[in-house]
């Protein structure tokens, strides 16, 4: 068997599995959507995105250990574990938000909070599309603008935060300013997350170009 033979399957392994983890943090994010534009059954919808953050953590423990017993990679080893955990930080901070909604007995989410999920769902959209490109070095221009948009929408969700938050000091309710104040910040910190993976494809681009 030629070393070509050889690699392309574990090649192909490794990429399943980050376009598995991506998915679910794509999932999350819509799932999160759904949640606060139709605000009913608030833990039911919680548990569906718990679950789905389940599915998330196991696919990062499946490349985690798949690493551990593979010597060859098909990118950086590094890039991999970094792809994987950041991932798996925008799907912590997406499930944070839906357990503080329940936690917290939101009884009506802010405008805010919907754009700010709406942000969320347009960049891990696009950052599972762009994962699912990272096999093919000839995409890669098209990896590079999502990495450029989700940095944008990563400035407009800290927009959004800024904007919001400036507005709550303005309520009288200091427990209610402490309760939506948290879940907006989880909700923008996924945004961060997400950028952070941006930077790490476009890292793996610059390497492997």
């Amino acid at each position: 068997m030629g070393l070509k033979e050889w690699i392309v399957p574990q090649e192909r392994h490794f990429f399943d599995l980050l376009e598995e983890d991506a998915k679910a943090v794509a999932e999350g994010a819509r799932a999160l959507l759904d949640l606060l534009r139709d605000f009913r059954d608030v833990p039911g919808k919680q548990k569906h995105i718990k679950d789905i953050e389940h599915r998330g953590d196991e696919a990062v423990h499946t490349i985690f250990e798949e690493l551990n017993k593979t010597f060859i990679t098909p990118i950086d080893r590094e890039d991999i574990m970094a792809l994987a955990s950041d991932l798996d930080n925008v799907l912590d901070m997406i499930d944070a938000a839906a357990n503080r909604l329940r936690l917290y007995e939101i009884e009506e989410p802010s405008p805010a909070m919907v754009d700010l999920a709406e942000v969320i769902v347009e960049a891990t959209s696009a950052l599972e599309k762009a994962v699912g490109m990272i096999q093919d070095m000839k995409q890669a221009d098209k990896v590079e603008a999502i990495c450029v948009e989700v940095n944008r929408l990563e400035n407009v969700a800290d927009d959004l935060m800024n904007t919001s938050v400036a507005a709550l000091f303005k309520e009288k309710d200091v427990i209610h300013i402490i309760k939506h104040k948290e879940i907006i910040e989880r909700l923008e910190e996924a945004t961060d997350y997400c950028e952070d993976v941006a930077n790490v494809l476009s890292d793996i681009v610059a390497k492997n170009q």
